[in-house]
């Protein structure tokens, strides 16, 4: 069979690229999303207060499956795209290409990066050891690097599911937790508390947009779409899947994050499984930390392979398995590893790292380019009149929004998240 990504995967003696059937898909688009993400939402309502959270959670979760709709279109028009770099050469030739394939690098890099600092968390919760956080970090760097090792994205998908129930058996043991304890870790101890829950709050521009800029990056599984329908059975499918996905990710975030919000009120720690106290606290990270692995796995494994598949695409070494092809793919592997893990001790403190994905990165790869992409896509409908049906009128008004809106936030999240950096910096609180 001559696929239009991997070539030539007929003769069964290399890996079967196309393995993927739409429940793992499913699943693998979900850990794209949650994760990370779903550990940051009590601390978004915190700072803009319980409901117009919500309503940011629900808006952007709308803006964000929209343009996961567009990219099951592109690749049904284009069966040749793997990543959002190749949609890149499609729509601006090499540049393009380039250009959305160092975005594509560094989004990748940096959330495998934050996904080490939370495992370095994560054992250090669980061993009452805060003084190993670079060790820890280098013990996440290798655990990663072994199972990103793994060449099919089918049977990386195997791990999709443990991370999945790892990472949703944490949330819900923590949200549990909250509900039935007198009162979270970093609340007083005695006397009297009160969780100051905000229902609107009045946050400066800058929490504000450091509240947006968390929000997108906990929806910005979108430029692993790509990668996720290449390797799938059925590529049709995938609608079926984004379906799915979305729904299980907009009911978490909304009712994990409004629940541990509720009890735990401005005292909520970040990550948010450091909230239910010292015992609970290490539970909730041994729960998690392997969805957490999982997290790191996915986001080296799939630019690993973006990498692997520039190297490789005309060679003969593609589909088999001779010590060319391993040597090639685990240095690209290695090189994703190794970038992920500087990034997490360049900047090493969870919030601001998650807000600058998102605000620098997250934006402009799950937003930004997906409705550009699909404006791109319907240019020729847009120039026939007689074609310029209102639907059609209104999802390109849509498109036009979101990328104006996109580089809006691109810019002052931007800017928020550095001197969010700068005030940590000064105040020498560096801890993950």
């Amino acid at each position: 069979v001559q696929d239009a990504v991997f070539g030539d995967v007929n003769d069964g003696s290399g890996p079967n690229y196309r393995s993927l059937g739409w429940i793992r898909a499913s699943v693998l688009l979900v850990k794209t999303q949650i994760g990370l993400g779903v550990l940051g939402m009590p601390t978004v309502l915190t700072s803009v207060g319980l409901v117009p959270g919500i309503i940011l959670i629900l808006v952007i979760a709308a803006l964000s499956t929209f343009c996961a709709y567009a990219i099951g279109l592109v690749k049904a028009r284009h069966p040749a795209v793997y990543s959002v770099a190749d949609v890149g050469y499609l729509m601006g030739g090499r540049f393009g290409r380039e250009l959305f394939g160092a975005f594509y690098m560094l989004m990748l890099g940096a959330v495998a990066g934050a996904g080490m600092l939370s495992i370095a968390t994560a054992f250090n919760a669980i061993t009452d050891n805060a003084g190993c956080s670079v060790a820890w970090t280098v013990v996440g760097a290798v655990l990663t690097f072994a199972f990103s090792s793994f060449r099919e994205l089918g049977k990386v998908g195997w791990l999709g599911f443990i991370g999945f129930v790892s990472i949703m058996t944490a949330v819900i043991v923590l949200t549990i937790a909250v509900g039935v304890q007198d009162r979270p870790s970093s609340a007083p101890q005695v006397g009297p508390w009160d969780p100051q829950v905000i229902i609107v709050g009045n946050p400066s521009f800058l929490d504000a947009m450091t509240a947006v800029s968390t929000i997108i990056f906990s929806f910005a599984g979108a430029p692993n779409f790509f990668n996720i329908i290449s390797e799938m059975r059925r590529p049709e499918d995938y609608n079926k899947a984004l379906a799915l996905c979305q729904t299980v990710v907009i009911f978490t975030y909304v009712i994990i994050g409004a629940v541990v919000y509720r009890f735990c009120g401005i005292y909520v720690s970040s990550p948010a499984l450091g909230s239910a106290g010292p015992l609970l606290k290490k539970v909730c990270y041994g729960i998690a930390l392997p969805g957490l692995i999982v997290g790191c796995v996915l986001n080296t494994h799939m630019p690993a392979k973006y990498v692997f598949l520039r190297f490789m695409k005309k060679s003969p070494y593609l589909n088999t398995s001779g010590w060319q092809h391993w040597g090639v793919w685990l240095a690209c592997v290695l090189g994703c590893t190794t970038f992920s893990f500087l990034i997490a001790e360049a900047i090493p403190f969870f919030d601001s790292l998650v807000s600058l994905i998102g605000a620098l990165l997250s934006t402009f790869l799950s937003l930004i380019v997906e409705a550009a992409m699909f404006l791109w896509l319907q240019r020729e409908l847009l120039r026939r009149r007689e074609q310029r049906t209102k639907l059609l009128l209104g999802l390109c008004s849509l498109s036009a929004f979101i990328v104006m809106a996109g580089l809006f936030t691109m810019i002052a999240g931007t800017v928020s998240s550095i001197i969010g950096i700068h005030n940590t910096l000064k105040n020498g609180d560096t801890s993950p």
